[in-house]
């Protein structure tokens, strides 16, 4: 309830993003690392530690401007004499601290297509190292390749890891026929976000042998967006061959039809930043004089986002389309079904116990605040009714993994995929304190799972209580790459217990845990189970019931809005949910000033 379209979870999003480095080709040959190593882009040399070299900020691609906006990323062409660490190569979008773009309102350039490399500094193998491949998060709204460091996966377990930044927003998904009717080719695509990680993939078959990783041996993962980048690689017909193996991180599966994105007469009232919508904003404002080429090309990529960022959030965003070029015109879930279109990978898919508790856990709804002398210390937060909001996050999430992991596993396993495997992230051992507690308000939430694959923990101001220095935290972490990188080195996640692969016939996921959490159960929840116990509940109003109905029918996957008028003959048909929301915060918002306890 109350939280926003998935595409656009920016908080999330930051949360996301990475530094990385590739990895040496001898076993105790140093002298080689003080030399620049040739790519297709230039020679680069390596930032060096003791035990991991980074290369940062290497053009992929040519820079995506002027009149190479709103098209297919170009490979570079004439290779740099030197390549050289830029202060920040982030993509454009909203400015926040905690995904490490600071500032205020739109930052980043256009000028973006960049990739870092983490690879071991010695390495006890002459062997091609494996290769994991990391796609940030942010609702592909936001995100940047240097948030996260995974130095410390990198050096345990003798991998090489690459992180990227890919075009976002409007930037990254677009469809209008000023843009498409005047291009030709991939050029008429609408997911230019896509494309740049489909030619990173390819820059990376060309260059990662040259730095000791493998190229036969490229395992693509990432989480929240990045986990939806994943479904699209897969659901992709321009990405075969380029990996092979593939990690979906809380997931998801979505895409806008053309017609959608686009949406010019407003016959999708959901639709609320569609590029109709964004170009009559400008024209009403008299930021551009007609909806011509000239025109929206000669706006600068900030106004640009500017005038989007103002534009209606209370509904869906295009991002993902459906374009019949990068992305079948049947859409993710049938290209993923279709035998004729399958990678043939394996695949591990996952989400989190408690996904919605990173929106909802600070929530107004939900929860109080009590500033208690002084507003010089943090609030205290105390959950409103414990049961409304452990029921309510349980359906959420329970439904998350019914459509983000279940649902894309079994297209998959109809296609004929071979090795599948599910997963839900369940660790929870945070630090009570004194202002919160943090188990009960936060829990297994989305993106808590990335601190233990990266080893690097954190989560915002509070990373300290939902990271506190423990066994179990330590256990975690060893579990999670032990098992990422198992997964990377032989396409089987290694466990100290057996993972079954998943199948339709018994929905067996491990619980990704510590301790006796570590286990295997099967999953027999679907969408029809969870709102019938929504329907059963009596911790809900009426309105509460239809709510928590449109939330889990709309916010995670392909969102039907049919099956919420419909859902037990019409109940709900009545209740416009949207408007309801957005009145309910409005008049949070006039007592407190913000939805937000924080």
């Amino acid at each position: 309830m109350f939280v926003t379209r998935i595409n656009r979870f920016v908080l999330i999003a930051m949360a996301l993003v990475l530094v990385l480095a590739c990895s040496p080709r001898s076993d105790t040959d140093t002298s080689s690392n003080h030399l620049p190593v040739d790519t297709t882009s230039g020679p680069v040399l390596a930032e060096i530690d003791d035990a991991v070299k980074t290369w940062r900020d290497i053009p992929y691609a040519q820079p995506p401007i002027n009149d190479l906006r709103w098209r297919a990323p170009r490979s570079v062409e004439s290779p740099l004499s030197e390549i050289i660490t830029r202060d920040t190569v982030a993509c454009l979008q909203i400015a926040s601290n905690a995904g490490g773009v600071p500032g205020e309102g739109v930052v980043g350039s256009e000028d973006c297509l960049y990739l870092d490399i983490k690879a071991p500094s010695l390495t006890e193998t002459s062997e091609p190292l494996p290769v994991m491949f990391w796609i940030h998060g942010g609702g592909n709204t936001a995100g940047y390749k240097g948030y996260y460091d995974f130095s410390a996966l990198v050096e345990a377990e003798n991998v090489i890891v690459v992180t990227i930044n890919y075009r976002l927003g409007p930037l990254g998904w677009f469809s209008h026929p000023a843009v498409q009717e005047t291009a030709k080719g991939l050029d008429r695509s609408s997911n230019f976000g896509t494309l740049d990680i489909i030619l990173a993939l390819d820059w990376v078959q060309n260059n990662i042998g040259n730095f000791g990783g493998d190229p036969d041996n490229v395992t693509v993962f990432g989480e929240s967006a990045g986990g939806h980048n994943v479904f699209a690689l897969l659901a992709s017909p321009l990405s075969e061959g380029l990996f092979h193996k593939a990690i979906s991180q809380s997931g998801y599966l979505e895409t806008a039809t053309v017609n959608e994105a686009i949406n010019h007469s407003d016959d999708h009232p959901e639709m609320r930043r569609s590029s109709s919508q964004l170009f009559s904003a400008m024209l009403e404002s008299g930021e551009i004089p007609d909806v011509s080429s000239e025109s929206i090309y000669g706006v600068s990529g900030t106004r640009l986002l500017e005038h989007y960022t103002a534009l209606d959030n209370d509904g869906d965003i295009p991002l993902s389309t459906a374009d019949g070029i990068v992305i079948p015109k049947d859409g993710m879930l049938a290209a993923l079904a279709d035998s004729a279109r399958a990678k043939d990978v394996p695949v591990i898919a996952g989400a989190n116990r408690d996904e919605v508790t990173l929106w909802l856990g600070t929530h107004r709804y939900f929860v109080d605040a009590d500033y208690l002398f002084t507003r010089l210390l943090p609030p205290r937060l105390k959950i409103k009714n414990p049961d409304l909001y452990d029921f309510w996050t349980r359906i959420r999430s329970d439904a998350w993994k019914v459509r983000g992991v279940d649902e894309p596993l079994a297209a998959m396993e109809t296609a004929g995929y071979p090795d599948l495997y599910a997963y839900r992230f369940d660790w929870d051992d945070q630090e009570d304190s004194f202002f919160a507690d943090f188990p009960k308000l936060i829990g297994a939430a989305h993106g808590i799972d990335i601190a233990f694959v990266t080893g690097n923990y954190t989560y915002g101001p509070i990373s300290d209580y939902i990271y506190p220095e423990s066994e179990s935290r330590e256990e975690m972490r060893e579990i999670m790459m032990s098992a990422w990188a198992g997964f990377a080195r032989t396409g089987k996640p290694k466990l100290p217990i057996d993972w079954p692969a998943f199948s339709t016939d018994d929905r067996d996921f491990i619980h990704l845990d510590v301790a006796d959490g570590l286990r295997v159960s099967r999953d027999r929840s679907t969408m029809s189970s969870l709102l019938n116990e929504a329907k059963q509940s009596e911790l809900l109003s009426g309105l509460e019931l239809c709510l928590l109905v449109w939330d889990t029918l709309t916010k995670v996957g392909e969102p039907d809005y049919t099956a919420y008028e419909t859902w037990e003959n019409g109940r709900c048909s009545a209740v416009d949910a949207g408007a309801e929301q957005a009145a309910i915060n409005a008049e949070i918002i006039a007592e407190h000033g913000s939805t937000n306890v924080l």
